[in-house]
């Protein structure tokens, strides 16, 4: 890997970042707050919640097994992402490389930034191949982006083809793991401490049943989550939902009955679409959702719609033509889902 110095944007290096009031007597213990001009009268929504989110952090790190230092969290995983290209890419000059298809924000955080996108098809079995990726790589490349398991597509990649990336680029590989709580596959978030040169996204919003509180992780060496601290907003986790996302990790035996409860019906749902005459085929898949080539995605997803079922049409994407992506819902859903299409078919 490149030296950190090296990686990162000149502007970011010099940058001295905002002291808040909150972050001056860290260490010290308070009750007198007469500091940051807040109204005293609205407790506990007058004070500026914890910048550091420390609390929360100490309960993510016994939950995700990763040292409090390695861990930085944002307002969802699009702030981490939108974060390392304002980090570590230079507008007008530097690119990122990611995989195609792949989630859509890595491509609009590179718009946004003025950076320019390479992409790298998967092969048509949606297998990511290595040595595609570094070829895509010059000196200027910054960022690899690998989502696994891959939206759309659901699929995990090969853990020894990653390491593959991983070893063969000298700048950052962003593993978004996403979706790593319905897979078997072993997380990198565990092998931090193995590569210096990887940061992997997580959040709250999928296995976690919380989208709604907008709560985001990156796991990365302690180097590169002080840069990330360095740079973003200094109340960027709100109180409330630090308050919730402490009271749903707690209780993470009700998540984990959740998970297997979405597996089974994954698996009863990826059987009933493969009976389905209008499915052509599914395609594996490691998420809480599954996609599916249909005979006319685009008249199946008009269907659906006036049905007031809504599923993501994915006809338009790079090798997904015809391609349904079916979020896994409750049985009841599931069930009224699969009874409209049994009608259409």
């Amino acid at each position: 890997m490149r030296l950190l110095e090296d990686l990162l944007r000149p502007n970011i290096k010099a940058l001295a970042p905002y002291s808040s009031a909150r972050n001056e007597y860290s260490g010290c213990t308070a009750h007198v707050y007469l500091d940051a001009n807040e109204n005293p009268y609205n407790a506990p929504y007058d004070r500026y919640p914890d910048p550091m989110q420390n609390e929360l952090k100490k309960e993510l790190s016994r939950v995700k097994r990763v040292p409090i230092e390695r861990i930085f969290l944002g307002n969802g995983s699009d702030e981490a992402i939108d974060l390392l290209y304002r980090c570590f890419t230079r507008p007008g000059i530097d690119n990122v490389v990611a995989i195609e298809p792949t989630y859509g924000m890595y491509r609009v955080c590179a718009d946004i930034n003025d950076i320019e996108y390479r992409p790298v098809l998967l092969d048509d079995g949606y297998r990511l191949n290595a040595e595609n990726l570094l070829h895509a790589c010059n000196s200027d490349t910054k960022i690899i982006w690998i989502c696994s398991p891959n939206n759309p597509t659901g699929n995990s990649f090969l853990h020894d083809e990653i390491v593959k990336v991983i070893n063969g680029f000298d700048g950052l590989v962003v593993i978004d793991e996403a979706y790593s709580d319905f897979s078997s596959c072993h997380p990198f978030r565990l092998e931090l401490a193995t590569y210096s040169n990887i940061v992997v996204l997580n959040t709250m919003s999928k296995a976690w049943g919380c989208a709604a509180i907008r709560l985001g992780m990156a796991f990365a060496s302690p180097e590169i989550i002080n840069v990330m601290n360095k740079v973003k907003y200094p109340y960027n986790i709100n109180l409330l939902t630090q308050r919730h996302a402490l009271e749903i990790l707690k209780n993470s035996y009700e998540v984990e009955k959740w998970v297997r409860t979405i597996l089974l019906e994954r698996s009863r749902m990826v059987s009933a679409f493969a009976l389905l005459p209008c499915c052509k085929q599914v395609y594996p898949t490691d998420a809480n959702f599954f996609l599916a080539k249909m005979d006319n995605a685009q008249a199946i997803y008009d269907y659906l719609v006036e049905k007031g079922i809504i599923v993501r049409n994915r006809t338009h994407v790079a090798l997904c033509n015809n391609c349904l992506r079916i979020t896994i819902g409750t049985k009841s859903e599931n069930n009224e889902l699969l009874s409209a299409l049994r009608q259409y078919c």
